[in-house]
């Protein structure tokens, strides 16, 4: 062992010379550097004992792990018996070498971790306090001599003589304090010399000895106990990799043979094979339409098969299918469906339900409706289906040809409007019933500007192509206020509706342009993103219609009910109603002036039906002022206020009457 070069001697520690308190700072630098060295591998070694103990913890996780395997019941578990035998072995070995883990964390803890601290929190916190003990009996030394030296040179009395005495012995005390402090000290920083050897090497020994007892122990049980099992799992793992490569190599010749078909087998709509229309059991992917608005539509590609009579769907992923039609006694047919090939719609007997479908190919769409067919005969519960199907094979041929919107339709065939969900029977003043429906450029000029709000430019717009009307003052006042409250004494209806846009249409005699300006609107406020909308009253009169501001009880605009030659609601919205006005446009210089349509689009907060219904009330009203007679008869049938009124429905505008509270809403349509 080298002897110890440098060391602080002890008498010098009395005279606490310059040279003394130099070297003493050096041993104080040294002190400093080991502590900080000391917590470093302090954090080194703990690092080594939590990844051990974090091992042991592992492999009895592992343990635990291996024999969860025989609990999963795996559905294709078959031949797993030797592989659970195995696992379990395995589990029983891992046990063991986690004891083996945790008792080498242990011997780790005890033998390399523990030292050191020991020696951090013993003999390097010991240099600290004497440390700061020396320091505070130097400070005291220095007071008690700044006060000694402080004493006079006259004559000495009995009172200076006291004072010269105390101070004497208050510096011999303080003085006998530091050098004790100090020979404490110093003996200790002398001795931190020789442990700090032993403090470095202790820690490494320890774990040296740990991990050869370690890999000692673990040679034992592996090369005695474990020879002959692993042999056995490597030769089992041989028989598994070579049972492998010979399903591997038999795969490898499906795939080739499976790949030699033609390029015809992967293309759409190639099939080679002919239709089977005596099919009573088909499944196979189909795309069903769904509505996602009141103009928009989306395709979903979804697995559809028959099962007992109904229509099953099942999304991809899922584990079972649910049902989606009842197919008996349905009816099928081919339709022309937004510019879609092989397109077809089951309705359900009632006509409620409908969906419409689409096939990949014409043999499959062939093929589906002919299934459909036959299982809505309900042909599956006799004792020969596939005989009866073949009976009705002429009823499926004739099912496959598509009959579009705008063909008439066959005496007895199904109505595709009946099917939609949500049909509503609209009423009509002057409706013409056509055998073929008007194509759209018919009822509505291509690129006709869309109004979204009531503003002054529809007003001059009605003003003007208006004959012989009046002219609506902004400000809510008529010259002819008195005569039109009389005339709208029989019938007042108020409704809270929304509007929702207008636009010049081309006829004024067809139920069809409103729905064409209808589908317009919604379709422009949503390319747009426009979605608010002011709620307004409309106000139904025995004379005319009135849109009234709710806050201000202005009339933002009203027509006459002989111009309003057309109305209906929304078949499928309930909600949604709109009417034609007719006015005169005298642009051609013509005296008469040519007729002109406009189409309004409303929102309401109750059925569009119930408004419809009250204008054709109006008008009946309006023709029985005509005869007296008449007049009465419907004042006798129809319920009347006690102000003698006609009773149609409670006010629908509930408290936003007075106006209160009356914000831009956004549209549900």
């Amino acid at each position: 062992m080298p002897a110890v070069h440098h060391k602080l001697l002890l008498e010098d520690a009395l005279q606490d010379s310059p040279q003394t308190r130099s070297l003493l700072s050096v041993f104080e630098e040294d002190a400093g550097m080991l502590t900080d060295y000391t917590n470093q591998l302090l954090q080194s070694l703990q690092r080594v004992f939590g990844a051990q103990s974090e091992m042991g913890l592992a492999t009895e996780q592992l343990s635990q792990q291996l024999l969860q395997y025989e609990k999963k019941n795996f559905a294709l578990g078959k031949g797993d018996e030797e592989v659970i035998a195995t696992l379990q072995n395995f589990a029983k070995t891992v046990g063991e070498l986690n004891s083996l883990h945790s008792e080498l964390a242990n011997q780790m803890a005890d033998s390399m971790v523990f030292p050191l601290i020991q020696f951090r929190e013993k003999d390097l916190t010991e240099i600290s306090t004497l440390k700061e003990i020396f320091g505070i009996a130097t400070d005291e030394h220095e007071a008690a001599m700044v006060k000694y030296s402080r004493l006079p040179k006259k004559k000495e009395n009995e009172k200076s003589g006291q004072l010269k005495s105390d101070l004497v012995k208050e510096v011999a005390y303080t003085r006998r304090k530091q050098h004790q402090a100090s020979l404490q000290y110093y003996c200790a920083l002398n001795a931190l010399q020789y442990r700090k050897r032993i403090a470095m090497l202790e820690p490494m020994l320890g774990y040296t000895q740990a991990q050869i007892s370690f890999f000692k122990k673990g040679v034992e049980l592996v090369s005695k106990k474990m020879d002959n099992f692993l042999s056995s799992v490597s030769s089992m793992t041989q028989n598994i990799q070579a049972q492998l490569d010979v399903e591997a190599e038999a795969m490898r010749g499906s795939q080739r043979e499976l790949l030699s078909v033609e390029d015809t087998v992967y293309m759409p709509d190639k099939d080679t094979e002919p239709v089977n229309r005596t099919l009573i059991q088909k499944a196979g992917y189909l795309n069903i339409r769904n509505k996602t608005g009141l103009v928009t539509t989306a395709w979903d590609r979804l697995y559809f098969f028959p099962q007992g009579g109904n229509l099953m769907c099942q999304p991809r992923g899922a584990v079972a299918g649910g049902m989606v039609l009842d197919l008996d006694n349905s009816s099928v047919m081919a339709v022309e469906c937004e510019d879609r090939r092989y397109c077809f719609q089951i309705t359900s007997p009632s006509g409620k339900t409908s969906m419409i479908l689409q096939a990949e190919s014409k043999r499959e769409y062939e093929e589906w409706i002919c299934t459909v067919n036959n299982i809505s005969r309900q042909i599956y519960l006799t004792d020969n289906p596939e005989a009866v199907a073949i009976r009705l094979n002429q009823t499926a041929i004739q099912a496959v040809t598509p009959i579009t919107s705008f063909e008439k339709r066959p005496e007895g065939s199904p109505n595709p409007d009946r099917a939609k969900p949500g049909g509503i029977h609209t009423t009509s003043s002057g409706s013409q019933k056509t055998g073929a429906a008007p194509e759209p450029e018919d009822l509505i000029a291509p690129g006709t500007p869309i109004q979204f709000d009531i503003m002054l430019p529809a007003s001059e717009f009605q003003d003007q192509n208006r004959a012989g009307g009046r002219r609506t003052n902004p400000f809510g006042e008529t010259d002819d206020e008195c005569s039109t409250e009389s005339d709208d004494s029989l019938l007042q209806q108020v409704f809270a509706v929304r509007f929702l846009g207008s636009m010049a249409v081309r006829c004024g005699n067809n139920q069809e342009v409103i729905y064409e300006a209808m589908r317009q609107v919604l379709a422009a406020r949503a390319i747009h993103n426009i979605f608010r909308t002011t709620e307004s009253h409309l106000m139904v009169t025995s004379s005319s219609l009135r849109l009234i501001d709710p806050q201000t009880q202005v009339t933002r605009i009203s027509f006459q009910l002989e111009e309003v030659c057309q109305f209906a609601a929304h078949q499928e919205n309930g909600r949604l109603m709109g009417f034609v006005v007719e006015g005169r446009d005298w642009s051609d210089g013509n005296e008469e002036g040519e007729p002109s349509f406009c189409a309004f689009v409303f929102e309401s907060n109750t059925e569009g039906e119930k408004i419809c219904y009250t204008i054709s009330l109006a008008k009946d009203i309006t023709e029985a002022k005509k005869d007296p007679e008449a007049l009465a008869q419907l004042m006798k049938n129809m319920p009347l206020t006690n102000d003698g009124k006609f009773l149609l429905l409670e006010p629908e505008t509930g408290d936003t009457t007075n106006g209160a509270g009356q914000e831009d809403l956004e549209s549900e349509a």
